[in-house]
């Protein structure tokens, strides 16, 4: 089989080496020549105008998340019949183990990340893989009993088989509206999760959240509600200080219960995968958010400093300015064609905007707000600001893109400047 990759970055590479392995015939584009460096003494590559000939006599074309389904590469081949998939999609393909998946606008990577640890704790040689950042297509082969996917919108919306022994979707809100054009594609692209799923797949839903209701309404699945606010028949809930699943109870951890419907959703998706209840309860008493997730950087004067550079989009930003009682929120970076002006909650006392959209967010903000050019000078107003009993909060709400070359890069940035604070405080 010929097969054509386009992106040579981490998903594209791994896609291309499995193929090789697989004895096809392959195929590497990307546009820029500097991602295909190193590749082309391995595969044949094309870098640079994308040219649709390159399409000739390819029958499968295995796409990166980064390239957005209305990209002329995508477009030529869906006009010339040759079928797409994901990376996701041609990984998944080619396990020999069963698999989880996890999709949702935002906690994806939390849910992955603990319920392949509940897996782990109870003996099950489990890994996670997907949008987490490590290409399903590398796991295959490997040793495992389980493999949990984290599953975005990008992936899913070039799936065709992929069957999921048990998934969740933990809440779908407006985002990536500039890869995908609108949110009824977005929303399609995660209900594709549950497409090829049957009545006797569980499908983990949140039932607080309208929107992964909606389309949890619509699955052949069997339908297992998650909640925050209660414990749903049939389902999984938080009562307390407490998580509560069938005849089973486990403590949560009392850092951050604004985690704990996160970690419901992974004990179900663990217990589908085989997961004991000790395995599950010493996950619970483990588990630390990920980098970038709420992480509290410091504290010094009665202020809290909390670096959230991950809440990319307003949903996430609302959800994490919602968990503090009094917040200086940060908030600003590049817009992905998002409506940002319900981002900023009660709890919300004064907002500090930068970059392309902190004058969209600080002009719909209901409290005091000011705008700054940079990400710098947004972290010394919001300093200036404060009074004992605040946080600080960097949760901008939008990509990085316009000051950062990734979420990561804003929060160590942040990171280092509030470190900065420290010592001069000092």
């Amino acid at each position: 089989m010929r097969i054509l990759v386009i992106g040579a970055a981490v998903s594209g590479r791994a896609a291309a080496a499995l193929a090789q392995r697989q004895g096809d015939d392959v195929v590497v584009y990307d546009r820029s020549v500097e991602a295909t460096a190193g590749l082309d003494d391995v595969f044949s590559v094309t870098a640079g105008e994308w040219d649709r000939k390159l399409l000739h006599d390819v029958e499968l074309v295995v796409t990166s998340p980064g390239v957005p389904e209305h990209a002329a590469p995508l477009v030529d081949a869906a006009t010339a019949q040759v079928p797409v998939w994901s990376e996701l999609e041609y990984g998944a393909s080619h396990l020999k183990t069963p698999y989880l998946a996890v999709t949702g606008t935002n906690g994806k990577t939390t849910v992955t990340g603990t319920t392949a640890a509940m897996l782990t704790e109870s003996g099950v040689r489990a890994t996670a893989a997907g949008n987490i950042g490590t290409p399903v297509s590398s796991v295959v082969g490997l040793d495992l009993d389980v493999v949990v996917l984290e599953a975005s919108s990008f992936q899913l919306r070039f799936i065709d088989r992929l069957h999921p022994g048990a998934a969740a979707i933990l809440n779908v809100a407006a985002d990536h509206l500039d890869w995908h054009r609108d949110h009824a594609s977005y929303a399609a692209a995660k209900a594709r999760i549950f497409e090829n799923m049957t009545g006797n797949d569980p499908l983990a839903y949140d039932l607080d959240d309208q929107g992964a209701a909606a389309l949890a309404a619509t699955a052949r699945a069997r339908l297992v509600p998650v909640s925050a606010s209660q414990v749903p028949n049939g389902g999984a809930g938080i009562a307390g200080d407490r998580l509560v699943y069938g005849d089973q109870t486990f403590p949560l951890p009392t850092s951050d219960p604004s985690y704990a419907v996160d970690l419901a959703f992974a004990a179900v998706l663990a217990g589908a995968g085989g997961a004991t209840p000790s395995g599950i309860e010493h996950a619970l008493a483990t588990f630390a958010p990920g980098p970038h997730r709420r992480q509290v950087v410091g504290s010094w004067g009665g202020i809290t400093w909390v670096n959230d550079s991950k809440a990319t989009n307003p949903h996430a930003a609302q959800a994490a300015a919602a968990a503090y009682p009094s917040v200086i929120l940060i908030a600003g970076g590049r817009n992905k064609g998002l409506d940002l002006s319900g981002m900023v909650p009660p709890t919300v006392k004064y907002v500090v905007g930068y970059g392309e959209a902190g004058p969209e967010i600080a002009a719909a903000a209901p409290v005091p707000s000011i705008v700054v050019a940079s990400f710098d000078e947004a972290v010394a107003e919001a300093a200036g600001v404060a009074t004992a009993g605040d946080v600080i909060l960097l949760a901008p709400g939008a990509a990085s893109f316009d000051q950062f070359s990734s979420y990561e890069a804003r929060g160590d940035r942040f990171v280092a400047l509030v470190r900065g604070q420290a010592t001069v405080r000092k």
